[in-house]
């Protein structure tokens, strides 16, 4: 079993609980405007390694994950493309070492591959991209419909599995009333939800998508300002009864 790895990072702190090793998959079917990877599209790139190879490369931080309640982070791209490889990976992380195992999506994934391949079995944590929750604005920012998307939340909410869910902060794109109003009763319906983690839009990925000769869209958009993020994290307060992180 090998798998498409764009590239792995030994001590990340923000996609989810503790220190964790992020495993960055090749691959990923949206084209999302803000996207900070462009260079994780293409399924046909990336370094081919085996499960014995990742695990070789997580296991000399073994410590710093295990006193930190940290784990393993499978990211890309969008890792469930890499489904089989990271459901037979997982399994042999909890054989070998206990792992927590979380996977930051896009949520671009039928539930169906999700429980043929047995991913989700391994998975203590789901770090979900809810982007628009309205279709038409949603093609719009990332070329696809959501409506799998918004499957895949309730499948996996369906089967018991921790969500934290994950919004960027475009202005003028995501900020609108009512699209907030919309993303917070999606979150409602989802019972496993834990938290609400506020990205705020950043510029960083611009020099990749011209240094790929891409055309970069959002030149005109600029990241959100303080008011802006707290105006967010008020209008999603007042309707969950959840930590919405900023």
């Amino acid at each position: 079993m090998k798998g498409r790895i764009h590239s792995f990072e030994t001590f990340g702190t923000v996609d989810g609980p503790g220190i964790r090793f992020v495993l960055f998959m090749q691959g990923c079917a949206l084209r999302c405007q803000f996207c900070h990877n462009p260079d994780t599209w293409d399924m046909t790139t990336g370094k081919v390694m085996t499960v014995d190879e990742v695990i070789a490369e997580i296991e000399p931080y073994l410590a710093y994950y295990r006193t930190s309640g940290g784990g393993v982070t499978f990211s890309g791209g969008e890792p469930s493309l890499q489904a089989p490889f990271l459901a037979a990976l997982g399994r042999e992380l909890k054989r070998r070492h206990q792992m927590h195992i979380a996977m930051d999506s896009s949520g671009f994934c039928e539930p169906s591959h999700l429980d043929s391949t047995r991913l989700l079995d391994v998975l203590d944590l789901i770090l979900l991209d809810l982007k628009l929750v309205n279709e038409q604005k949603h093609m719009i920012l990332t070329t696809q419909s959501n409506e799998r998307i918004l499957r895949m939340a309730r499948h996996v909410t369906e089967h018991g599995t921790k969500l934290w869910i994950r919004h960027v902060v475009l202005p003028g794109i995501t900020t609108e009333p009512d699209d907030v109003e919309a993303l917070a009763n999606m979150v409602a319906s989802l019972p496993t939800v834990e938290k609400v983690e506020l990205l705020p839009y950043h510029e960083m990925g611009k020099f990749k998508w011209k240094s790929l000769g891409l055309d970069y869209e959002l030149d005109h958009i600029h990241p959100p300002s303080q008011e802006q993020m707290a105006s967010i994290k008020q209008q999603l307060e007042s309707s969950l009864n959840i930590p919405i992180i900023v």
